[in-house]
């Protein structure tokens, strides 16, 4: 008896640890839009080194995006890019 409790025990702790760095994936994965790299934002889905050009050329002559949606007021970005990437997009 003793045995299956802590049998249970190893099972629930493992499949906690096992989750543990999904639930914290979706924080390290943010980007900030106003001050990422060039190759940091290619870690966007849709975004390669071309338009990760564009948004640094974009913020560098009209200033910081004011929101997540700005977004596509970069030549080549649209919904379908931001809609992907909404949850991974910061400006602060």
């Amino acid at each position: 008896m003793k045995c299956k409790r802590y049998f249970v025990f190893f099972i629930i702790v493992a499949f906690v640890i096992a989750l543990a760095p999904l639930s914290m994936a979706g924080e390290m994965d943010k980007i900030n839009i106003n001050t990422a790299s060039v190759e940091e934002l290619t870690k966007l889905d849709r975004i390669g080194p071309k338009y990760a050009e564009r948004i640094v050329q974009f913020r560098e002559m009209n200033g910081p995006f004011e929101k997540p949606e700005d977004i596509i007021k970069v030549k080549g970005i649209g919904p379908k890019t931001l809609e992907a990437n909404m949850d991974r997009i910061e400006i602060e």
